[in-house]
């Protein structure tokens, strides 16, 4: 295959330079110093400051409160249509393929431990404290029991030989997943977790972090659950070894009732008397516990700031209002999403592109790396392309003023960091918002914007303190750079945009022969294959946006007869047999994800049982796992492609998989009338 890299190498002959450029990319000088110089970390971190400190749960009282607190912050920033979308809330009502959870809220919790004196004697937790310590979706109780520990709690080994009826059970694993056993089958009267957070380099070092816990929303079988840290799970672990008898007194007023969805937005009017019916979306998702600072008030202050600038600039004058217009969404995650974008299809017609942002402020104490992560290879587009540029930029200009000391866009807050951004451009990841949108349902490109790791996500070290304004102002300009150049998208941009496309496919190409290795020719074609579709398809994605001059198509069908004889040397195709010749095409009457928090629509409608049979869900691929095979499965179900060609394309994705996997996946999704054939 070493002729086929280098027939590859040499397609794209008009590519460009692809090092980097002090000069900024893409839009002119004037935008760049005026985007840099109104940016401001230090104005997002205060309006940060003030949605850290409401406990946003989906559909509750603080996620109200913080919704409240966007729309007036955009009204005094001029933006007068600011306003909140309801949708119900209720457990029943079906948005696409999300089952609406119902609205959770907590007045009072309190743990205590009850003394020789039978009085209560240590508080070991307090919501009106720290609300994260009450598990959601947990419901009012007072109980006063004996603490048992049942270890993990996940299996009925953990139980044996242990009396738990009316007691509370000490478990490591989250209160969701033991709750069936220890509730519903052993008689629990409530849940103590000690559930650790995601696992990164920093996993179990401070064993003071206190993990956001979750029980089903939608069972019948009412409980609570306690969230412990791991110093304090180990102290009663201790004494319960050493035969002392620990008891504790619960007391829950919290419980699910019928709401709503209040789901902020605001819209920047495009100029263009036709185009400005088209929008670029900004997204984050506000809600998440207290305080959640970078996860996720981060998205949610960066895209107010991008709001405030871009409107603060364009009425004095010093940028031009956009073609397109520009719309901000500020929805409870991936749930919120898949409810404005099915409640309101005629805002989902209008949305052509979306910058997602979700944790982009996380200082050096977290630990976090920046990411700009791409869109589903099912989905090509340009604007990754154009959000990778941006980011490069940033990436140059904050290493030379860290290196230097001197810059001309150093993109630093007074009250932030200094060090260099080091963004790093990532394939696509599922675990935000932006999967809804690249759905295959709604095929929106997506700009993600994210920080992995970080290691106090989800804990109640999620705090202000551990954001960094530069963080912020940096990711601001690169989301809002980015949505302001494609806003403005016309046929006169395509000679810059095909060389930047040009220059990327070349890098991608580059990749390419690292993911050859311990591949055979077979697979190693289709791998080439695809990505050859993929690369032209990124052009093509500009006659979305505008129709392209026929000298660019020219320069372009170049490239694509280039490509042709390339595709001399790869051996063909697989050919189709039997049911690998079964064309399938995704059902438009249901849209969204599989999956969701709270909710997943294949486990309802196919039944969790059978679920857990689908050999796909559990497969481990090269680059891979389950879900993410079954997530661009599902989106190259096109009625085009055979369920061979769909599996040439995934395996080329994320690494070889058996084709009888693939077609046990889509017979299953056919039952449930996802796919039809």
């Amino acid at each position: 295959m070493k002729t086929l890299t280098f027939a590859l190498a040499t397609i794209f002959v008009f590519a460009g330079s692809l090092f980097p450029q002090s000069k900024p990319p893409l839009l002119a000088e004037p935008v760049i110093a005026a985007l840099n110089n109104e940016l401001s970390g230090e104005t997002a971190k205060r309006n940060l400051e003030f949605i850290s400190r409401q406990h946003r749960m989906r559909a509750s009282r603080g996620i109200r409160a913080a919704a409240e607190f966007i729309v007036e912050q955009a009204k005094s920033y001029g933006i007068d249509n600011a306003q909140i979308l309801q949708f119900p809330a209720d457990g029943k009502t079906f948005y696409g393929t999300q089952k609406a959870r119902p609205a959770w809220n907590a007045d009072f919790a309190e743990l205590w431990e009850i003394g020789a004196d039978g009085k209560p004697a240590i508080r070991i937790a307090s919501w009106d404290a720290m609300p994260l310590v009450l598990a959601q979706d947990s419901e009012s109780a007072n109980v006063t029991a004996e603490l048992i520990d049942v270890g993990t709690g996940t299996s009925d080994n953990d139980y044996a030989g242990k009396d738990v009826r009316g007691k509370l059970v000490l478990v490591s694993a989250q209160p969701e997943a033991v709750y069936r056993l220890a509730v519903e089958k052993y008689g629990a009267a409530g849940i103590l977790s000690y559930a650790q957070n995601q696992r990164t380099a920093w996993f179990g070092e401070n064993d003071n972090l206190i993990r956001w816990g979750h029980l089903d929303s939608f069972t019948t079988t009412k409980t609570f659950g306690f969230m412990l840290s791991l110093k304090q799970a180990r102290g009663f672990q201790t004494r319960l070894a050493r035969g002392e008898k620990i008891t504790l007194k619960a007391e829950v007023r919290a419980g699910r009732t019928t709401g709503t969805y209040d789901i902020a937005t605001a819209v920047i009017p495009g100029s263009d008397l036709t185009l400005k019916e088209e929008e670029i979306a900004f997204s984050c998702h506000l809600d998440h516990p207290r305080p959640g600072a970078n996860d996720n008030a981060s998205g949610a202050v960066a895209i107010l700031e991008v709001a405030r600038t871009l409107n603060k600039l364009i009425k004095e004058g010093k940028i031009e209002r956009p073609r397109r217009s520009i719309r901000f969404i500020w929805p409870p995650e991936i749930e919120g999403t898949l409810t404005l974008l099915n409640a309101r299809p005629d805002i989902t017609r209008r949305i052509k592109a979306t910058i997602h942002m979700d944790m982009v402020g996380g200082g050096p104490e977290t630990k976090a790396v920046f990411h700009v992560t791409r869109g589903p290879a099912s989905l090509p587009s340009f604007v990754n392309d154009v959000a990778d540029a941006f980011a490069e930029f940033v990436n140059e200009q904050s290493y030379q003023y860290a290196s230097t000391g001197t810059a001309r866009y150093p993109f630093v807050s007074f009250e932030g960091g200094k060090e260099p951004l080091n963004a790093r451009l990532a394939d696509f990841s599922q675990g935000s918002d932006h999967e809804v949108y690249t759905d295959s349902s709604f095929a929106i490109p997506t700009i993600y914007l994210n920080d992995w790791p970080d290691r106090y996500i989800h804990t109640n070290f999620d705090t202000p303190s551990n954001i960094d304004p530069t963080k912020l102002k940096r990711a601001a300009f690169i989301g809002g750079a980015s949505g302001y150049f494609v806003a403005n998208l016309s046929a006169g941009d395509a000679p810059a945009l095909s060389s930047l496309i040009a220059a990327r496919n070349l890098r991608r190409t580059a990749h390419l022969t690292a993911r050859y290795e311990g591949l055979d020719v077979s697979e190693k074609a289709d791998l080439t294959r695809f990505q050859l579709w993929y690369q032209q398809a990124v052009y093509d994605s500009m006659g979305a946006f505008f129709a392209i001059p026929l000298n660019i198509q020219a320069e372009i069908a170049k490239a694509r007869d280039d490509q042709v004889k390339g595709m001399a040397e790869v051996p063909p195709a697989t050919v189709a047999v039997g049911d690998a010749r079964l064309i399938f095409k995704r059902n438009s009457a249901i849209k969204g994800t599989m999956g969701a928090f709270g909710y997943n629509y294949f486990t309802d409608k196919y039944g969790e049982e059978r679920a857990r049979s689908v050999r796909l869900l559990r497969f481990q691929g090269l680059r891979g796992s389950g879900g993410d095979y079954a997530y661009e499965v599902l989106n190259l179900a096109d009625g085009k492609r055979s369920v061979q060609q769909i599996r040439d394309a995934v395996s080329a994705i994320y690494g070889p998989v058996p084709l009888d996997l693939v077609i046990e996946y889509l017979r299953a999704l056919e039952t449930i009338s996802v796919v039809q054939m």
